[in-house]
């Protein structure tokens, strides 16, 4: 609901006073970077008071020469009688639109105002954009990149919104207090990670849906109440990694979620449509990164983050620690339609490079993540840090920009009146794109670079993308990587599920050497591949670093690229995933009637005709470089028929790739497979879990007395055998058959160097298929099976 309130009005002297202040910096600062960090934290639409300050960074303006009396702010509110609801679906609505002046300072925009109506949790604010009047009285709008909600994503006016009294209302701000001292504090690795979508993490599919589910487990742990395998997947994590939450790219071809109709310097007609793209969380277009993508907010407000963050904050017995996932390396190429000129650098594979030489970009780009993880998260996950590039004219040649990263794992954060530093681990694979990077990649560039850090991370070697290991021979190919783990893993993220290496999997070619140990079934081998008891021992109890896994892996739903905003490249993109069908749905899951619906709607009625068009679009994509008039043209020759649409058209190539995006994306929601867990694996993955986290001290690099080895003769299988010293005399002895034909009967306590055999040794971990009478002595390993001991 809308309250009706004084109309808007123009603070002449509050904003000379801003732009006087601006003027000062821009003078004064020691060089132009440190006047735009300094500029920065006065832009976007902050609340102070019963005012409202406006700031925005418009070099382009200064450009195409634009008077300042040309300039102005937009704010559109509902008229008298209207109401607004954010979470419907669709509306119509008029707004009343008020134009307040500018006063410019450089490239910088200000106005200060009274008036304005600001949103909260309970009440929708005033809309704002800065708009610009051509010469023949045409109106431009500039959207503000810093905005803090965007009920209708990156690519509309932005909403007012009382950030202040979201950060009061928050109910984790003990949690923050108790950590405040007289310097900053300094958050420290989790021992633990989940990694997580919210999209597919829960039915519901938002933010207040993972919240809800975090509070019901944290009252039946606080009630000691019995978990089911569905709990036990949350469970033994001390933190919490959702895959990127800021606005993503929008549809290509439209609609847009805000069309207007009739408008006047003083009425703004517009349809309005809640955002509704199906996204993994990466294809950012960097304005927005402040705030939180509208799809996966319940209620349209950004306050959901907040929740989510002191949910797990105030979880029974021990915290649980929020990462968030930022994009700052690249932004998609629908960002030129959002942001100017003056943020990009050049293209590259992913869209377009940001110019963080602009020493005003930079200053903006590191705002937008100081104000994002004020929304109370404890680390920071960067993704593509090696795409962090600026390139020497001088030389010729891109040079890794080292000195932003540093940049941002220095950022000082406040929540709750506590300063602090956030923890920070970067993925980067550098010398990736090159052609060795597989063999060359250290992946201890930014750890090395960060030495004032002792705690900056990096995704380790089996944790980066190309990692298959239902592929035969994969543990003793990865056996030198293994290595490098054992001796420089403790600042490392381990583990081989996550986003990236799942979606991987999918695309392998079914007919490689494929360890048909793991299951029956394709299905199955995949399923096992990536939530394996041998190999999350070996990541758990052997290996330093802190692991993570992915929800999605841990529950055995099936994961792969979702995107639905292409229109160029979509039929393309659906082409390359194609091979995932193989994996990932049999004709079972197909049949289900909630499954697929969009595609059996087009005529795929059942997964065989559905196998039959995907074995020819990939190669017609291919052989036609992908001409989409051809390739609808040879499907439509293709005997006998496919089944689908009576006749393929461009069109219908089109929204048959959409189709699989969608029906992919409710596919692979983890909800759909709670009923099918195995309480045995669950179980184990937890008691694991908590193994680690009694056990922090194996975060550490291997030590001297520590060794690690695979058994000899291999004689057809890979068993790995590791030993681990910890403090206080602690040690604990792991067996992991990672592949092949099973052992003979061994001894597990054999295999230790003899100096320990004499000790006493308690098993306190064995995995699923190992029954529990099973308490030590000889005994047959078959792939995926292993042990683990702990001196007594």
């Amino acid at each position: 609901m809308y309250d009706r309130m004084d109309p808007p009005a123009f603070d002449a002297e509050a904003t000379a006073e801003l732009a006087d202040w601006c003027e000062r910096i821009l003078t004064t600062a020691e060089d132009r970077f440190s006047a735009g960090r300094s500029i920065a934290r006065r832009l976007g639409a902050q609340v102070e008071g019963d005012r409202v300050v406006f700031g925005f960074f418009v070099p382009e303006l200064q450009d195409w020469s634009i008077a300042d009396g040309d300039i102005f702010i937009e704010l559109l509110r509902p008229e008298a009688g209207a109401e607004l609801d954010l979470a419907v679906s669709h509306s119509e609505i008029a707004f009343e639109r008020v134009l307040l002046p500018v006063q410019r300072c450089e490239a910088f925009a200000f106005c200060v105002a009274s008036g304005v109506k600001a949103g909260t949790r309970e009440v929708t604010g005033d809309f704002y954009a800065l708009v610009w009047r051509d010469a023949d009285h045409n109106y431009t709008r500039i959207l503000d990149p810093l905005a803090m909600s965007v009920p209708y994503g990156a690519f509309a006016p932005a909403e007012v919104y009382d950030v202040a009294a979201m950060q009061e209302a928050r109910t984790d701000k003990g949690y923050f207090e108790a950590l405040k001292g007289d310097a900053p504090h300094k958050f420290t690795p989790p021992t633990s990670i989940l990694q997580l979508h919210i999209p597919t993490a829960t039915a519901g599919g938002t933010l207040a849906s993972l919240t809800r589910q975090i509070q019901r487990l944290a009252e039946r742990v606080a009630h000691g109440l019995p978990l089911e395998p569905a709990d036990e997947l949350f469970m033994g994590y001390d933190a919490v990694q959702p895959l990127p939450v800021e606005p993503t790219t929008v549809y290509e071809a439209g609609p847009p979620f805000w069309t207007e109709g009739a408008a006047s310097e003083e009425r703004v007609e517009a349809t309005l449509t809640r955002p509704n793209t199906t996204n993994w969380g990466y294809d950012v277009v960097i304005s927005g990164m402040a705030t939180v993508n509208p799809v996966l907010l319940e209620t349209a407000r950004p306050d959901e983050l907040v929740d989510l963050a002191a949910a797990l904050h105030n979880f029974p017995g021990k915290p649980k620690k929020l990462i968030l996932d930022v994009v700052f390396g690249h932004s998609d190429n629908q960002g030129l339609d959002v942001l100017s000129s003056h943020y990009f650098a050049g293209p590259n594979m992913y869209g377009q490079n940001l110019d963080y030489l602009n020493p005003y970009v930079r200053g903006i780009l590191l705002e937008m993540q100081r104000r994002k993880v004020n929304f109370g998260a404890d680390g920071v996950r960067v993704d593509g840090a090696q795409d962090f590039k600026w390139w020497d004219w001088a030389a010729q040649t891109l040079r890794h920009d080292d000195d932003y990263l540093a940049e941002m794992s220095g950022l000082e954060q406040e929540v709750a009146g506590t300063s602090y530093q956030p923890w920070f681990v970067f993925e980067d694979g550098r010398p990736w794109p090159d052609e060795d990077w597989e063999l060359s990649s250290t992946y201890r560039a930014v750890i090395e670079n960060q030495t004032h850090d002792p705690d900056v991370f990096q995704w380790g070697p089996l944790t980066f993308a190309h990692n298959t290991p239902f592929i035969y021979t994969f543990w003793l190919s990865k056996y030198w990587r293994i290595k490098e783990i054992l001796a420089h893993g403790a600042n490392w993220i381990s583990g081989t599920a996550n986003h990236d290496t799942l979606r991987r999997g999918t695309q392998v070619n079914p007919k490689l050497n494929i360890n048909t140990r793991l299951g029956d079934t394709k299905m199955e081998i995949l399923d096992k591949a990536y939530d394996n008891p041998a190999v999350s021992i070996l990541t758990y109890a052997v290996f330093p670093g802190v692991p993570m896994d992915f929800l999605n892996a841990t529950a055995r739903a099936s994961w792969g690229f979702i995107r639905n905003q292409d229109d160029k490249y979509g039929v393309k993109v659906v082409a390359e995933e194609a091979i995932s069908l193989k994996w990932q749905v049999d004709s079972y899951s197909y049949s289900i009637p909630g499954n697929f619906r969009r595609l059996k709607e087009l005529g795929f009625e059942t997964r065989e005709d559905l196998a039959r068009f995907f074995e020819f679009l990939p190669a017609l994509v291919e052989v036609t470089e992908y001409d989409l008039n051809t390739i609808a043209a040879l499907l439509n020759a293709v005997e006998p028929p496919l089944a689908g649409p009576d006749r393929f058209t461009v069109g219908l190539l089109k929204q048959i790739a959409c189709a699989w995006m969608d029906d992919m994306h409710e596919y692979c929601n983890v909800s759909h497979y709670l009923s099918y867990l195995d309480p045995n694996q669950t179980g184990f993955m937890r008691k694991l879990r908590d193994f680690r986290q009694s056990n922090p001290w194996l975060r550490g690099n291997f030590g001297e007395a520590d060794q690690f080895r695979y058994l000899e003769p291999l004689d057809g299988r890979t068993v790995f055998a590791a030993l681990r010293n910890g403090p206080e005399g602690r040690k604990v002895f792991a067996v992991c058959h990672m592949e092949g034909r099973e052992t003979d009967e061994i001894e597990p306590l054999k295999l230790l160097p003899e100096a320990e055999r004499g000790r006493d040794w308690r098993l306190v971990l064995r995995s699923p298929g190992i029954g529990d009478d099973y308490l030590g002595g000889p005994i047959t390993l078959r792939d995926s099976m292993g042990l683990v001991f702990e001196a007594v």
